[in-house]
């Protein structure tokens, strides 16, 4: 049986794609999930994915919420503990990718992409560490961009950047408690948001910087997470590169 067996979590942007699959990955190891989405244009979504979690035989509970507020944030958090009594696992996949020149960047533009990848952040780092039960985990999803340069990218990777620094000053904040937090960055993703902002043969450069001539699949991503929930528990503090060698440090 897993050590995470009965343990709660929340998974910000849990509905589909990477976070769809952590939310499914817990679910499967006995860990009951609170799946945030968005918006209603990722309700349905949602809904698939709290019916998958309850058929390995967790509970899951879906919970809406434009994370961009910070109220909204502990809102989710509040119900998770309402549903399950507790949370223990906190993972944010939030994230917004836009590849635009600075010259072209609007302010609206820049301040979305501030608003989503760090904003969102900041403030889910700090409701973890409010309700988090002693013990437990938090894990945010970045960018292999933090560790190379792409042109183009500069609103992500720059929205991106500040979290690093979040998480380790949370790190410290949280040690006393036992909890323990980490980034994830894997390398461009095989998912339709990355698609949308390249070329075909752009697509192709960037599956040539890895390990197996590919881009990094969600089911690459997944596993971290949980291993930084459970066994790998004494890593703190830290960003893991997870990108098949896209980035080498």
């Amino acid at each position: 049986m897993s050590n995470l067996a009965g343990k709660s979590a929340v998974v910000a942007a849990g509905a589909k794609n990477l976070g769809g699959l952590i939310s499914t990955t817990l679910g499967e190891r006995g860990v009951n999930v609170a799946v945030h989405y968005n918006s209603p244009a990722t309700e349905s979504d949602a809904d698939k994915t709290v019916a998958q979690v309850e058929g390995s035989g967790a509970k899951a509970v879906k919970v809406q919420g434009d994370l961009t507020v910070p109220g909204n944030v502990e809102k989710l958090f509040d119900a998770a503990i309402d549903a399950f009594g507790s949370v223990d696992i906190a993972v944010n996949t939030v994230g917004k990718v836009l590849r635009k020149p600075i010259m072209e960047t609007t302010e609206d533009e820049y301040d979305s992409m501030f608003d989503i990848n760090s904003k969102a952040a900041y403030f889910f780092l700090q409701q973890a560490g409010r309700k988090l039960a002693d013990g437990g985990s938090v894990t945010t999803i970045v960018t292999a961009l933090l560790a190379a340069f792409t042109d183009g990218y500069s609103t992500y990777a720059g929205a991106k950047s500040p979290v690093e620094h979040f998480t380790r000053a949370a790190a410290k904040e949280f040690m006393a408690r036992g909890i323990n937090v980490n980034n994830v960055g894997p390398g461009p993703m095989d998912t339709p948001f990355f698609y949308g902002q390249e070329t075909p043969e752009r697509v192709e450069f960037h599956k040539s910087q890895a390990m197996g001539g590919r881009l990094t699949n969600i089911e690459d991503i997944a596993p971290f997470v949980v291993f930084l929930a459970d066994e790998g528990h004494w890593i703190t503090g830290q960003t893991i590169f997870a990108n098949g060698g896209y980035t080498t440090r």
